[in-house]
């Protein structure tokens, strides 16, 4: 590779994201409720990582499972989810993941723009609803220009690397040769295994993203340096 591979890893509190930045991690993705697949953490939260670890923390705006919006006056509906963006912002956030898709399978434009008008320029990742997309490739083409989007979070496929593997595979290739939409970096993650890793490096990913793989003991249980550790020196090996 050439350049170092980025490690993100899921922080649920200040514990492990000490222990994450001890085991190498390069950033963090603060969110709570992975029984829902993450959801957007308390201002509190993100203040007490914040003043635990000094690397990069990038904060999921998400209030309810599931990659649609909720209905206007619903439980985390877009009025909702702008009012968390913007105490988070307050508290010092400065790097979000965000994505939202409309009944169509097809980006939420309306909402992602609208939370964009409050992240004000912020990096951000487009997270795993990329991968329930009726087509991952318009749906690149449909963000390319939006402000911020550095990143997309995928496995490739709704249920998986394992599943994913050849799409990402093929989206390397297509970064490969700079074709449109294809710029943001590719962040691999969901039911992603160490040995996955050599075939995604010799494709050209550098970026990977671990959840239930920095915890040995389970959601349960906190994030172990030394697991993060493995990761760590698998990459840079």
């Amino acid at each position: 590779m050439s350049k170092r591979a980025v490690l993100e890893v899921i922080a649920l509190d200040a514990a492990d994201a000490v222990a994450a930045s001890r085991g190498g991690a390069d950033r963090l993705e603060l969110v709570t409720d992975m029984a829902a697949d993450g959801l957007t953490p308390p201002r509190e939260t993100f203040a007490e990582i914040r003043a635990a670890v000094d690397i990069p923390l990038r904060v999921m705006l998400r209030l309810a499972d599931g990659f649609t919006v909720a209905e206007p006056g619903a439980p985390g509906d877009a009025d909702a989810l702008v009012e968390a963006a913007r105490g988070l912002r307050a508290e010092g956030a400065d790097e979000f993941v965000l994505g939202f898709l409309d009944e169509d399978g097809m980006p939420d434009l309306v909402t992602v723009e609208r939370l964009l008008a409050e992240l004000d320029g912020c990096r951000w990742t487009f997270h795993r609803a990329i991968d329930r997309a009726v087509d991952r490739d318009a749906l690149r083409k449909q963000l390319a220009d939006l402000p911020g989007l550095d990143t997309y979070l995928t496995a490739g496929s709704a249920t998986g690397v394992d599943d994913g593997l050849p799409t990402l595979l093929a989206e390397a290739r297509a970064a490969g040769r700079g074709e449109p939409g294809y710029g943001p970096h590719m962040l691999v993650g969901g039911g992603l295994r160490l040995d996955h890793v050599e075939v995604l490096v010799e494709a050209g990913v550098d970026g990977f993203h671990i959840g239930g793989a920095a915890r040995p003991g389970g959601w349960e249980a906190p994030v172990s340096s030394e697991a993060v550790r493995e990761w760590r020196t698998r990459l840079d090996g």
